[in-house]
């Protein structure tokens, strides 16, 4: 077992360096595009490719839902190793996603296409670009979903080295269009969203080209199974209470802030999810490259693996995302003016929130995983559904009853924080999961870590003014942070394994 462990901990290892690669390549390119897209299109056409795009979205439950079952029942085959049983879900999960990009594109047509028209606050003379815009996000929305069951593939296979190379394609088509942007003389929303669909189909044509080269199990053969299929629907119906949560907590409020106050404040949640996304992308690569482990170990029945792999994650996880997102936290204001130039009201604000909506959510990334591996999702996911559901009504009374549109991101981090409780307790109820142990060994050396850490930093912060408080901010935590972790973040085998793992590194400089 030992030689198992240490060669899945170098796969990790692995997998995490080379999606780093992808995730730094992606922030730097998304981060440089946006402001140029947000300068080009302005602030209200920015605003309106956010929201409407949004609608679209609203439809995408359907396909996150079934993302989730085809991960857990490749993962779990692979973990079993039958790869006769891989290739059957492979096939099904295909003809499933083929029939829901079709149920996407009707009811994006139907419903989707009157709500758009009827109910979405924007101007009378942006109405035709709004409805490219709209044609472009469904079509888009479509070729994702038929990506999906690749993409599990290549996460289930743990080839993460593929990440890097897509995102290499990436990064030139969207500098290609930034450049198209500005160079064409034609309506510039209008011709974001058809470049945005471009990219969108020769990156699904990059994914199949490469699973059919690559993998024996995803060659597409249409067989009906009615057995699987129920299988494979009946755990995607729970997950879709919790898609649809998700999806209506981003997308809904966005729509609810929409109606209320116009599309500039749309503007300023799309800068919100560019920078929230920007920081947490570190931490999503090295989460996806634990995820297939988490599966693949409850699958053998390596439980105490589970548990350990659950305890890193969440710790690491957070430290790695608070390492980065404080600096930003102090210098929200000054980092968007830097980054933008001009910065749209209420996206400091809504940065910051959404910022910390993240922090928790590195708890909660390997307790769903978790849960998706043993199968038994109908509870936790009925009731995660609720909790996040609450973010709709609760927000609109928020809005109705004249309170700032910020009490609308504070909402969702304060139920975020219900949610995690409850998906520890979940997880000690039907897992044996050691609940205490988990608060005593990654909760409280977390909050003791962060608490201390922010002290001083946050003194820079408001004596000093501009790039001064950003450098002496960001110096002094980062200094701050590392000797906290190494003294209350780590435990004893953490700190030896972090030992040893130097010593190795500086005994292969000495010999080079």
């Amino acid at each position: 077992m030992e030689e198992t462990q240490s060669s899945s901990n170098k796969r990790i290892a692995k997998n995490t360096l080379m999606l780093y690669v992808r995730m730094l390549l992606s922030m730097v390119v998304s981060l440089y595009t946006s402001r140029v897209v947000l300068n080009t299109l302005g602030v209200e056409d920015y605003g309106i490719y956010n929201v409407v795009g949004g609608v679209v979205v609203l439809f995408s439950f359907l396909n996150s839902a079934m993302a989730s079952a085809t991960q857990r029942f490749l993962n779990f085959e692979l973990g079993r190793g039958d790869i006769r049983q891989v290739k059957r879900i492979f096939s099904m999960s295909m003809t499933a996603h083929i029939l829901i990009a079709l149920l996407i594109l009707v009811l994006a047509e139907t419903v989707g296409l009157w709500f758009f028209a009827t109910q979405l606050n924007i101007p009378e003379e942006r109405m035709d670009a709004a409805s490219w815009v709209y044609q472009m996000s469904v079509l888009t929305c479509c070729f994702s979903v038929l990506r999906i069951p690749y993409n599990a593939s290549v996460i289930a296979y743990e080839k993460m080295t593929f990440f890097a190379y897509v995102s290499i394609v990436e990064v030139v088509l969207k500098l290609l269009i930034v450049y198209l942007l500005v160079l064409w003389n034609f309506d510039k929303l209008v011709l974001y969203s058809i470049l945005t669909l471009g990219v969108a189909v020769l990156v699904n044509l990059v994914y199949q080209l490469y699973c059919k080269r690559t993998f024996d199990t995803c060659g597409y053969r249409f067989f009906w199974d009615k057995v699987l299929f129920k299988q494979i629907m009946g755990f995607s119906g729970w997950s879709l209470f919790g898609s649809m949560a998700n999806v209506g907590a981003q997308q809904g409020v966005s729509i609810l802030l929409n109606i209320f106050c116009g599309v500039a404040v749309n503007a300023a949640v799309g800068i919100a999810n560019q920078v929230s996304a920007a920081v947490y992308a570190f931490v999503s690569s090295f989460q996806t490259a634990f995820n297939p482990q988490i599966v693949k170990n409850y699958a053998a029945g390596e439980k105490e693996r589970l548990f350990s792999l659950i305890f890193q994650t969440s710790k690491y996880s957070f430290y790695l995302l608070f390492i980065l997102s404080v600096p930003v936290l102090l210098n929200a204001h000054y980092i968007l003016e830097l980054w933008l130039g001009n910065v749209p009201q209420y996206a400091v604000d809504f940065s910051r929130l959404m910022i910390v909506f993240y922090l928790l959510e590195t708890f909660s990334a390997p307790f769903w995983m978790s849960v998706q591996a043993t199968g038994k999702i109908r509870n936790y996911q009925i009731w995660v559904a609720v909790f996040i559901f609450l973010n709709l009504p609760l927000s609109y009374i928020a809005l109705k009853l004249g309170y700032s549109v910020v009490w609308v991101f504070v909402v969702r981090v304060a139920i975020n924080v219900v949610t995690l409780i409850y998906r520890i307790g979940y997880l000690k109820k039907n897992l044996e999961f050691p609940a205490m142990k988990y608060v005593r060994t990654v909760i409280l050396p977390v909050l003791v870590v962060a608490a201390l850490s922010v002290s001083l930093p946050l003194v820079f912060s408001l004596r000093l003014q501009g790039l001064e408080a950003l450098i002496y901010s960001s110096v002094s935590f980062e200094i701050l942070i590392c000797i906290l972790i190494l003294l209350f973040g780590l435990n004893k085998a953490e700190k030896g394994l972090l030992r040893n793992i130097l010593v190795s590194k500086l005994h292969f400089l000495k010999i080079k």
